[in-house]
């Protein structure tokens, strides 16, 4: 199982936010190439980074999503290990461009339920190694927009139709368990593996490392890997023990 720590970008600097919540942030750092060197550092085999402010919508927030790619350039150029990247990508040639600077693979949320005609152009153009899908849930439904939104389109019934498009691999949050050391929510993200057929990653609440344990012990049932940000950031988990547990 793989261990994603993340790296959440909001106006070039590393934050994270309770539950989505743009009026909720916590900032760590404004330098997040050192973040990423540290948790490269540290072990990371994948590093997950988030453009916060494409996924608020860059269309009001254009010079802050900006800042956010140049912080994501800075990482790509300064570690070397594979980067998961989503947050903002509304098109194909978005897409493209972040492939292009190096990006291994992005994430695409929003698109999923707006525009899955571009997810499969996608995954027909790059492969489905490349593209993830981010199924972000709320009271069962999926959020878009950064989580502004609620779509009223049930997680599993979006997860069923990318798997049918030829979807591979998707990340799975709930959103009231993010940024709140709440626990992992182990049952729900088993159960979209097994009813989806898709890889999961989990994502949301990671606490200690009796979370990553609970995930690594279905991980035969499809669920690949975790993202941890907060736990990492106040010392809860120590990157390397995740690791170890992971195996």
């Amino acid at each position: 199982m793989e261990i994603f720590p993340a790296i959440d970008l909001r106006s070039g600097k590393v934050v994270r936010l309770r539950q989505g919540e743009a009026n909720a942030q916590t900032t760590y750092s404004d330098q997040p190439v050192r973040v990423a060197r540290m948790w490269a550092d540290e072990g990371a085999r994948w590093l997950h980074v988030v453009n916060l402010d494409g996924a608020f919508g860059a269309d009001r927030a254009q010079a802050t999503a900006d800042r956010n790619i140049e912080a994501l350039e800075g990482i790509l150029e300064s570690v070397g290990v594979p980067i998961q990247f989503g947050g903002g990508l509304r098109s194909l040639d978005g897409i493209a461009e972040v492939l292009e600077m190096g990006v291994a693979r992005v994430v695409l949320g929003t698109l999923a339920i707006e525009c899955p005609q571009i997810v499969s152009e996608a995954l027909e153009r790059f492969g489905a190694e490349r593209v993830v899908v981010g199924l972000d849930a709320r009271s069962g439904d999926v959020a878009t927009h950064g989580w502004q939104r609620q779509s009223l389109r049930a997680v599993a019934e979006v997860a069923g139709q990318m798997a049918a498009l030829g979807v591979s691999r998707a990340v799975f949050t709930d959103i009231a368990r993010d940024g709140s050391l709440a626990g992992v929510n182990v049952g729900a993200t088993r159960e979209l593996a097994l009813s989806s057929g898709l890889k999961v990653i989990a994502s949301g609440g990671v606490a200690s490392l009796d979370d990553v344990r609970a995930l690594q012990a279905v991980e035969a049932d499809g669920v690949e890997g975790v993202i941890i940000g907060q736990a990492l950031y106040t010392g809860a988990i120590r990157l390397a023990d995740a690791i170890q547990i992971a195996g």
